[in-house]
């Protein structure tokens, strides 16, 4: 085996308290993720830089990532350093444990990288896609009405705005909200309402001008999910009822629209391969994010010209990212250049 891996797990504060229906890592405050570099004995100068977000709801910790890294490893054995040997590599992964997006995603990112460093070449190209992507949306987290109207004041100028719902307040927070900002309005209850609670809360929504409804139930209820669908001209997106591509079928005819995450299938490869089946399906295609570094929104990037609605503001969610090299554009795009691999590196002092 060629590969050799290194991963160092970081606590890092957030901006703001950042809460969802189902809230873990430090109770909104902080968030834990994964950095991996990868070496090849075949490129000793270079290093990729990759990320996993270790999410108990995916069964994903720090401690499990560790111990699946030598297995996935030894899965992927000497990768070509070309798109069909990352195709490989994915698919490596995959046969050798059927879960663990987390750990594959960082492994999958880091190896993005490093053969992109290899060959000169970003990683959208890497993958076959275009550097024209869609702006990225901003996310407010749970709180009281007026704390999360004042957050969306401040962040006004993003092309649209993500509203956690799932709490007791939900009308009252899209409300105030909706006086302070004009733009699109997406809601993602995190799988926080009961079909009553949804039905009840349609018209508010049709009549705020919410552009999208985002898993509003427990991941499994596809009748409710079917149901609600059937009574709204909002798209239902699916996201904790839509983890990979295994699960893309299964959704046909009873949502709209699917929320692909690196983190959930494996990284930019997969995520690729995914939202292009969704689409050839006929899903709206969302890209969404946990609340990580710019090494996976980077990667995440990367694959945003497959979709119809980006939110990949994991990063700016962060109070100091230890990353650089990703910008945002003043039209909220991020930025993919020529760089090769990922174009991030660690911040130095």
């Amino acid at each position: 085996m060629t590969l050799r891996i290194r991963h160092e797990t970081l606590q890092l504060r957030l901006r703001e308290p950042f809460r969802i229906a189902r809230s873990e890592h430090g109770a909104g405050r902080f968030v834990t993720t994964v950095v991996v570099e990868l070496g090849d004995d075949r490129f000793p100068d270079l290093v990729g830089l990759g990320e996993g977000y270790p999410d108990r709801y995916y069964g994903d910790t720090p401690e499990t990532m560790a111990a699946v890294y030598p297995l996935l490893l030894e899965a992927i054995g000497e990768p070509d350093p070309s798109p069909e040997g990352l195709r490989a590599a994915g698919d490596a992964m995959d046969r050798a444990i059927r879960w663990n997006g987390g750990a594959k995603c960082a492994i999958d990112s880091a190896l993005h990288d490093l053969v992109g460093k290899v060959t000169g070449r970003p990683v959208w190209d890497l993958l076959g896609l275009s550097p024209e992507i869609r702006p990225t949306d901003f996310t407010l987290g749970l709180d009281e009405p007026a704390i999360v109207a004042e957050r969306a004041k401040r962040a006004a100028h993003f092309p649209a705005l993500k509203i956690k719902c799932g709490g007791p307040a939900d009308v009252a927070t899209l409300r105030a909200v909706r006086e302070v900002y004009d733009g699109p309005i997406r809601v993602d209850a995190n799988t926080g309402w009961t079909p009553e609670v949804a039905v009840e809360l349609l018209p508010d929504l049709v009549a705020l001008g919410v552009e999208l409804v985002e898993q509003p139930f427990p991941a499994r209820r596809l009748d409710w999910l079917a149901d609600l669908q059937d009574r709204s001209d909002l798209p239902i997106v699916a996201d904790e009822s839509c983890v990979t591509d295994e699960d893309l079928e299964g959704l046909v005819g009873v949502v709209a629209g699917v929320n692909v995450k690196l983190a959930k299938v494996g990284g930019p490869g997969p995520a690729a391969r995914m939202l292009a089946r969704a689409r050839q399906l006929g899903f709206l295609t969302f890209l969404g994010c946990m609340e990580e570094t710019s090494v996976v929104i980077a990667a995440s990037a990367a694959c945003a010209s497959l979709v119809d609605w980006a939110d990949l503001d994991g990063c700016l969610l962060l109070a100091d990212d230890p990353f650089e090299g990703l910008e945002l554009g003043p039209d909220h795009r991020w930025q993919l250049g020529d760089r090769p691999g990922l174009g991030v590196s660690r911040r130095t002092l």
